[in-house]
């Protein structure tokens, strides 16, 4: 048997099949400030991914390297995008969820609820139906390094679900600081990581779970812990097994919660998305780079080849 490289630490042998023992970790971008939101747009080849505190979106493609997508981001996080194709995101200056028209346009999708502003909208996932899906911490809030320091407005630090005909409603409300969340491949399950631990070490770094039912959420309880940081951002293949960030890289979680294994990265793991010409790659933001390694696991989302529904 071929020893694995040193960015990948097998725990179970399922993870043999989802990686490959002559795959390479590359930093492929380097030079920011926190990077995050990656996201794949297989219809134009190239990778978005936000640096927070710089203020700006970035594109990276194999052909033309890394550029600047959008200079004034609004302190973007998470980035998705919805069945149409559209850039959906959440912006901490503003604490608002926007989508990014075909023309250039931004829509403001959520900004408030009960009259009252949002925290700080972190991530986001568009479901096939097309709500639109977002926590809501206070991550942008608590300082002016990702956003403007505020007094929160919000009671809770909710999951918010934006239904197609613009009703927001709050679906989850006992998380401390709710962060990443992903669908399960057929969107029965909603995963949903908490990163109170960010700053209460009495929190645990968990990753709950919840069935869907239409717009209403299950607590299924805890799906699976994180042994070193905590988790932020994560995707989902096609497969069902979990790939989320942590303080020592990505690590990967089997439809049934067991560790399978790592792909360890050097600094901070903050976000995660697959993609590539295949969708065999997946691209990692890291602190202050972005990495990209060869996986045989291919994303969930419709667009990790280029094709939506």
């Amino acid at each position: 048997m071929i020893t694995p490289p040193p960015h990948l630490d097998i725990r179970d042998d399922r993870f043999r099949a989802l990686v490959h023992p002559m795959s390479r970790l590359d930093r492929i971008a380097e030079g920011f400030t926190w990077t995050e939101g990656p996201v794949w747009f297989g219809d134009r080849d190239c990778l978005l991914f936000s640096d927070i505190p710089s203020r700006r979106i970035l594109s990276w493609s194999e052909a033309t390297g890394t550029s600047t997508y959008r200079a004034e981001s609004g302190f973007n996080n998470g980035n998705t995008r919805d069945r149409q194709g559209r850039l959906v995101g959440c912006r901490h200056g503003a604490r608002d969820v926007v989508r990014t028209e075909p023309d250039g346009r931004l829509t403001v999708l959520a900004d408030r609820f009960e009259g009252k502003r949002l925290n700080s909208p972190n991530d986001v996932v568009v479901s096939a139906d097309g709500a639109v899906w977002f926590t809501d911490p206070t991550y942008g809030i608590i300082s002016d390094f990702e956003g403007y320091r505020a007094e929160p407005e919000q009671a809770a630090r909710n999951v918010f679900r934006l239904s197609p005909e613009g009703d927001l409603s709050v679906v989850v409300d006992d998380f401390t600081q709710p962060n990443g969340l992903c669908f399960s491949p057929d969107e029965s399950l909603l995963y949903i990581a908490e990163s109170g631990s960010s700053h209460d070490d009495s929190v645990p770094s968990v990753i709950r779970v919840f069935g869907v039912d239409g717009g209403r959420l299950e607590d299924r309880g805890v799906f699976a812990t994180i042994d070193t940081g905590l988790p932020d951002g994560m995707r989902c293949d096609t497969h069902g097994n979990l790939w989320s960030s942590a303080a020592d890289g990505v690590h990967c979680f089997a439809p049934d919660g067991t560790l399978l294994g790592k792909i360890l990265v050097s600094e901070i793991v903050s976000n995660l998305c697959f993609g590539g010409p295949d969708g065999h790659r997946m691209f990692i933001t890291a602190t202050t780079s972005v990495y990209r390694v060869f996986v045989d696991a291919i994303g969930a989302e419709p667009w990790t080849r280029g094709h939506l529904d």
